[in-house]
């Protein structure tokens, strides 16, 4: 079964992740002996060894940041075609995404990549990518997402939920209803 929800429905996810291939060990990153378990704000996600060795496939793709960065003049029909999707690291400094691409709503899909529930960044991305750069599409959040974040990333402007593997995407479904009545103003009110 599904763990994408879209349109208050568990859907079949129609969208393939382009990942980079493992090169290699990683390097972990230690401060004050416990391991840093988060990027900083505009780290590069991947390697050019990496980018250079991921292979696109046909068909509707979500393609990371940097590996669509270094293919955009290849992927450019692709694009316009809604055949490519834009997954965003929330590491990833969102001006800097602005800055590359000339019309954000060219991508039918912009996922927002979460790699810790704790990580609250993919609130202010979501909230940046609707009001101040007026993102229509569909927006997904992606990773670590959990059943008690729905209701606070709808309200940040996400539309689509791809539930972590390992939970219900069901009892995620229920949580979009959890509060009646928000008491302050979001994205999701017109």
């Amino acid at each position: 079964m599904s763990n994408l929800i879209k349109d208050n429905a568990i859907v079949a996810d129609e969208w393939a992740r382009v990942t980079p291939p493992s090169l290699g060990e990683e390097t972990v990153r230690k401060q004050a002996g416990k391991v840093v378990l988060f990027k900083l704000t505009g780290e590069e996600t991947f390697t050019a060894e990496q980018i250079a060795a991921t292979e696109i496939p046909s068909g509707k793709v979500l393609v990371p940041f940097t590996v669509w960065r270094a293919n955009k003049d290849a992927l450019a029909s692709r694009v316009s075609q809604g055949e490519v999707g834009l997954l965003i690291a929330t590491h990833e400094a969102i001006e800097d995404v602005i800055a590359e691409v000339k019309d954000i709503n060219a991508f039918a899909l912009l996922a927002v990549f979460v790699e810790r529930f704790a990580d609250g960044r993919i609130f202010t991305i979501g909230n940046l990518l609707r009001t101040r750069y007026g993102f229509k599409n569909e927006l997904r959040a992606v990773g670590d997402v959990l059943r008690d974040q729905l209701f606070f990333l709808k309200r940040s402007g996400f539309n689509s939920y791809l539930i972590r593997a390992d939970r219900s995407a069901t009892e995620a479904l229920a949580s979009l209803k959890d509060f009646s009545e928000p008491y302050q103003g979001a994205v999701d009110i017109a």
